[in-house]
């Protein structure tokens, strides 16, 4: 059974970091997609990060363009967990943040997700 556990989440002022982790069940992580979206009030759900499988042939990241260059995505197979390093935070960034695999599909799964508040 696929479950997907985040963590990380908590309060921080604007310019802070924070660092979720997503601790994988039920299956290999480094042979699947694996991401990170998020959902703010009233908006819409936002894909902000997606790292590929080891397995792909164009093995790559993805990042929104309003988190590029301040997140990072990275993987730990030997913990089979996916970490979202997230620096110099703003206001906007305020969200829920939940861990998906794959990243796109008919079928994705999905965590109960990590509330992420962002101070002015």
């Amino acid at each position: 059974q696929v479950q997907l556990v985040e963590s990380g989440g908590g309060l921080v002022q604007a310019g802070g970091s924070l660092r979720l982790s997503c601790a994988a069940s039920g299956f290999t992580l480094d042979l699947y997609s694996i991401g990170w979206f998020r959902q703010a009030p009233g908006k819409e759900r936002e894909g902000v990060s997606c790292i590929s499988s080891t397995s792909s042939s164009a093995y790559n990241t993805y990042y929104a363009a309003s988190v590029k260059d301040r997140f990072t995505i990275s993987r730990d197979k030997a913990r089979n967990t996916v970490y979202l390093q997230m620096n110099s935070l703003k206001p906007e960034d305020t969200a829920v943040y939940y861990c998906v695999t794959p990243c796109a599909g008919t079928k994705i799964y999905w965590g109960q997700g990590t509330q992420v508040t962002v101070s002015s």
